[in-house]
């Protein structure tokens, strides 16, 4: 509805209802008829993403340790996604399946540091074609030229306000670039606490505003290096009471303690902006109207199996939260597996907008808002071509799956990985090649063949694919970046 100060439109709207009031009532009727129809056109969405929080490190998860006492209450009005997969689980990857909704080999973005130039509409160009402002606070890591370089507009795939850097871990001396100006600026302190008050502003003057809007902010933490939150986080953990998973052999258990107790930190941190993210959006008004998400690129290791960071086919390292509170969506856990190209139509389609036929996730809108019933069976994995800390002597590319139950992996040799996730979470008794659960093996390979054939992946090695792309590694399989 659009209504000026004056002219036919307001007066027919105070004719049209009968009234004879002051100027303030009239405001007043006017305010509240430009509400309803801003409602009418979307509802917003506040996208929050962490790097490398696994899906196990929260309280509402029943992680013993972590203090998350804003997630937990979100957690119990959200919908929870409990078996929600990154899909190639490391940084730009997650990034480039969130924006296009795509596989990796179909965006080209399977290593970290290359340039995505997709082909059909992002996330936001679909929410900017549908009337949305579009905003990106934090980190971007989808650029490739340089992870302290300007990144110009036409790089930006739809979002408008813009308050980023490509990549930096120094949390408390961070930088970015705003709007279209190549003046680097530094964020005050901490950069979580920075980056929060300015999309908390932001979501308060859109508020009022003629417009939905997406926001998307993008964390550094709980990323390594661990142990650079704020003091008073820091202090809330101790690394000699904490707690280890089962799968942490005793080799490990003195460092990932150290790890943990930092890592948990920036977890606290965190919360207590989601918290305040959370107020913001109440008290201006929007809660009945806004899709909240908060998820997280891929997990950490941290220890298990003695192993550290991601791009691994175990669950610390796949399994992300996923809390999603929207009013139309019913408040519950779902563990139907969801994979990152899911993420982009499933929110396009709870805002009742046009999914592009580039996509190739699905839209699970109408099992978040209950019309449909849970009917995907399994979420895919993969590591197109191993690089950095998963390349060192031991990288090895794969596919798998990871079903309500299962996780079954191929790397190019065949069968890997099969685990009973109910009977073995922690992923300790690896079933693969075993007589007794040989028939378990060949169906689930068989719904791996299946989903590989649906997302057109042959399953090459690693270097058909970086030769495809043309993309210039070093001896780690690492694309070379600048800082």
């Amino acid at each position: 509805m659009n209504m000026e100060a004056s002219g036919p439109g307001r007066r027919d709207f105070i004719r049209a209802a009968g009234l004879t009031v002051g100027a303030a009532s009239i405001h007043g009727l006017l305010h509240a008829a430009e509400t309803r129809a801003r409602k009418t056109t979307g509802p917003n969405v506040v996208f929050v993403l962490a790097d490398q929080w696994r899906r196990q490190a929260a309280g509402y998860s029943g992680d013993p340790n972590a203090l998350t006492p804003n997630l937990d209450k979100l957690a119990a009005r959200s919908v929870n996604l409990t078996n929600a997969v990154s899909t190639c689980p490391v940084c730009s990857p997650y990034r480039a399946s969130l924006l296009t909704g795509q596989y990796p080999l179909t965006h080209g973005v399977f290593l970290n540091d290359v340039c995505l130039s997709p082909k059909g509409a992002t996330l936001a160009e679909a929410y900017a074609h549908a009337g949305y402002d579009t905003a990106y606070i934090g980190k971007w890591h989808l650029d490739g030229h340089g992870r302290a370089s300007y990144i110009p507009r036409e790089r930006r795939h739809g979002f408008d306000y813009w308050k980023v850097l490509e990549c930096t871990h120094n949390y408390n001396r961070s930088f970015y670039y705003a709007a279209d100006s190549k003046t680097r600026l530094t964020w005050s302190g901490y950069d979580v606490r920075a980056q929060t008050d300015d999309a908390r502003a932001y979501i308060r003057t859109r508020a009022s505003g003629s417009k939905p809007f997406i926001l998307v902010l993008s964390f550094g933490p709980p990323h390594n290096p661990y142990q650079t939150a704020p003091k008073k986080y820091r202090e809330l953990y101790n690394d000699k009471k904490l707690k280890l998973r089962e799968n942490v052999p005793p080799s490990a258990r003195g460092r990932a303690r150290k790890d943990l107790a930092g890592y948990y930190a920036h977890i606290s941190a965190l919360d207590a902006c989601v918290g305040d993210l959370l107020d913001t959006i109440d008290k201006a008004g929007i809660s009945d109207n806004t899709i909240f998400v908060f998820t997280s690129d891929h997990g950490d290791m941290l220890g298990s199996r003695g192993m550290s960071r991601k791009q691994k086919p175990w669950d610390e390292s796949i399994m992300v939260p996923f809390l999603l509170r929207y009013p139309a969506a019913k408040p519950r856990a779902i563990d139907m597996p969801i994979s990152t190209p899911d993420i982009m139509p499933t929110l396009l389609g709870l805002s009742g907008i046009k999914i592009p036929k580039s996509v190739e996730g699905v839209d699970y809108s109408g099992v978040l808002s209950g019309r449909d019933q849970p009917s995907n069976d399994a979420a895919l994995i993969m590591c197109p071509s191993p690089f950095g800390e998963w390349f060192r002597g031991k990288g090895r590319e794969f596919r798998g799956i990871r079903t309500r139950r299962y996780t079954y992996v191929r790397d190019l040799k065949g069968p890997w990985l099969l685990y009973d996730n109910q009977q073995d979470p922690y992923q300790l008794n690896n079933l693969a090649g075993k007589d007794d659960s040989a028939d378990l093996q060949k169906r689930l390979d068989s719904l791996l063949a299946g989903k590989l054939q649906a997302a057109g992946d042959d399953f090459l090695p690693g270097t058909k694919y970086i030769d495809k792309w043309g993309y210039k590694v070093n001896s780690r399989g690492t694309v070379p970046y600048t800082n």
